[in-house]
């Protein structure tokens, strides 16, 4: 998830929000040690060393393998004692699902304001919900600043399972690459693209340094059996995650025409609250069919809104597009971060008109 870059906010409407920002970003930053240290101390539970070294393998993977930034982002470890490092705030009209921007300096205009304390988080979205906004509110583990400061790895993610780990990391790393102001949905798409693309190439390189030479007599070692299963689990859980995507966005979509197709606010409202009614039971069918698998409940557990939906489309509305993108470069990663650049350097209107045209 990329969030802004604290110590460039002082655009920012109300001092409270810059204070705890800045005071967030720097304690944070504070705590944070070489990975080398903390691997090296007595006091580090196996575990946590475990995670650091899988860490580290994933860290030279991402710049030796997929041309991701070589720098000390993610090469020192802090341990911050909560779920998530900053808790983000999603709020859109009543009557749409284009979330409401904030506007920053450097980073441009983002759909959501980050803050470091759930109860501030919770508070902020019950003063949109007051102003009969929709709001959501997304614990977040991890976020870029885009280079301006070395990015540490956190306790809020190291403990993740492996591929969930590496996609993080791809995906943070894939922000230093490349990033448009004012462009949130540009730049998570393309992030969501790479962290694929690296999870893939990670696991089956992981696959082929534990397979037995294609000679040995004796099955697969537990290290290869353990890479086929990383490499399955990966596999269902890009399903979901794809099944689950396009459900919501089908469902952003149904809204985007019935919101345009009536001006009559009591009719929307209805319709509206008609939709949600069946994007739930969608849900609980799609659900039904994983047999049971609950790790997207928390979702739903405010129940869904506009809010929601908008923080879908910021990961994947221009996913097919930088997929289409990918293909045509032959997978080739520096060539399409090339082309990924000079999209970037486009005028707004022009950009999305290109990457349109290749959903």
């Amino acid at each position: 998830m990329m969030a802004l870059p604290v110590m460039v906010l002082q655009g920012c409407s109300t001092i409270a929000y810059y204070a705890q920002a800045v005071h967030g970003h720097l304690e944070m930053i504070g705590q944070a040690r070489p990975v080398e240290l903390v691997e090296r101390d007595p006091a580090t539970p196996a575990r946590l060393r475990e995670r650091l070294a899988l860490a580290r393998e994933i860290r030279e993977f991402a710049s030796r393998a997929l041309g991701l930034p070589d720098n000390g982002s993610y090469r020192r470890y802090a341990d911050i004692g909560r779920p998530y490092v900053v808790w983000n705030v999603i709020s859109t009209p009543e009557f749409s699902a284009e979330p409401f921007e904030h506007c920053f300096p450097v980073a441009g205009c983002v759909g959501y304001l980050g803050y470091y304390a759930e109860a501030a988080a919770r508070s902020a979205a019950a003063r949109e919900a007051a102003l009969g906004r929709d709001a959501y509110v997304g614990g977040v583990p991890a976020y870029s600043t885009l280079g301006w400061f070395d990015d540490p790895l956190l306790s809020t993610f190291v403990f993740q399972p492996d591929v969930e780990l590496a996609r993080l990391v791809f995906h943070e790393l894939a922000h230093q690459v490349a990033y448009v102001k004012d462009d949130t949905v540009f730049n998570e798409s393309f992030a969501s693209v790479v962290e694929e693309e690296g999870v893939r190439r990670w696991l089956e390189q992981r696959e082929a340094a534990a397979a037995p030479p294609a000679n040995a007599a004796k099955p697969a070692g537990p290290a290869a059996s353990a890479a086929t299963a990383a490499f399955e689990q990966y596999r269902a859980a890009r399903v979901r995650r794809q099944a689950l995507t396009t459900l919501l966005m089908d469902y952003r979509e149904r809204l985007r025409g019935m919101y345009a197709a009536s001006a009559d606010d009591a009719a929307r409202r209805s319709a509206k609250a008609a939709q949600f009614a069946a994007l739930a039971a969608d849900y609980a069918r799609l659900k039904a069919s994983w047999g049971g698998f609950a790790g997207y409940d928390r979702l739903f557990a405010g129940g869904a809104n506009n809010a929601l939906l908008a923080s879908v489309a910021a990961y994947n509305e221009l996913v097919p597009a930088f997929s289409a993108v990918l293909e045509a470069q032959q997978r080739d990663l520096p060539a399409f971060y090339k082309v990924v650049r000079e999209l970037a350097a486009l005028p707004p209107a022009e950009r999305r008109r290109r990457l349109s045209a290749l959903r």
